[in-house]
């Protein structure tokens, strides 16, 4: 008797060697494909900085790679801090340097006493970004921030003159998550509401952080308020949230200091 072909044995082993050649394609595709995924994570990233310090504008289009790496690398610095005092860490690459993963592990990072901004944890060192002009004088720092807006963690660059107190802008360009809302929380992107942090003071002159996302016209027209988001309280909490927390004691607090007295010279 001819075995028969159709046999429910038969199928089952052709199903499951096309699976398992196919998981080989995929899995080899993965593999292949990660060194350039990360480079382009990477140069998202730098294209962001660049965007936060002034030196590119994204409104009219994209930028082309070359001249995002050029950029990056004739003008901005990246550094390593230790949030705990403020130095600078040596030895380590900063622009590969991934403070996500260092959140993750327990040993490289910690979890905030006061945690207004629902960071959960935060890597022990942190990432800034020093950008000099053509002649070496240092002209802004960028402080990465992050922190839970309405439906999602919502990751921006803080730009700062040398004085670590004058805002030159907020740029937020990643939501890990759901993302907020768009024309609500995703207004965080809206260049409009961009522009209003340009000048604006972090610090009063005693040092304590005065800087307010409000509804209030009287303070948002100060130099220490911003106008909060129209129907998207909780997001706007969330950006006032991770400034106290980002530029206080568990943050960057002691960098900024230390920065003031002379640590960047």
């Amino acid at each position: 008797m001819a075995s028969n072909k159709d046999s429910f044995g038969r199928t089952l082993f052709i199903v499951v060697g096309l699976c398992f050649v196919c998981s080989i394609f995929v899995s080899a595709a993965a593999v292949l494909l990660r060194p350039t995924q990360e480079q382009n994570k990477l140069l998202d990233k730098q294209k962001y900085i660049l965007e936060a310090a002034g030196l590119i504008d994204t409104s009219n289009g994209s930028v082309d790679k070359d001249t995002v790496l050029a950029t990056y690398n004739k003008y901005v610095e990246a550094k390593v801090v230790d949030l705990a005092t403020g130095d600078f860490v040596q030895g380590i690459d900063a622009n590969t340097f991934d403070t996500k993963s260092e959140a993750r592990n327990p040993k490289t990072s910690f979890v905030p006493k006061h945690d207004i901004a629902s960071v959960k944890r935060v890597a022990k060192d942190q990432v800034v970004y020093l950008v000099h002009n053509d002649a070496g004088e240092l002209q802004t720092v960028i402080l990465p921030i992050q922190g839970y807006g309405l439906w999602s963690t919502m990751y921006a660059f803080l730009a700062v003159s040398p004085d670590l107190n004058t805002v030159q802008s907020l740029i937020y360009y990643d939501f890990t998550g759901s993302g907020e809302t768009p024309g609500l929380g995703g207004e965080v992107q809206n260049p409009k509401w961009i522009a209003k942090w340009k000048g604006k003071k972090l610090f009063d002159d005693k040092g304590n952080l005065a800087i307010q996302v409000t509804k209030n016209p009287a303070i948002a027209s100060s130099q220490y308020g911003v106008d909060a988001l129209s129907g998207a309280t909780l997001t706007s909490n969330g950006v006032q949230h991770s400034l106290s927390f980002w530029l206080g004691n568990e943050g960057f607090a002691r960098f900024i200091e230390k920065a003031r007295n002379g640590g960047l010279s």
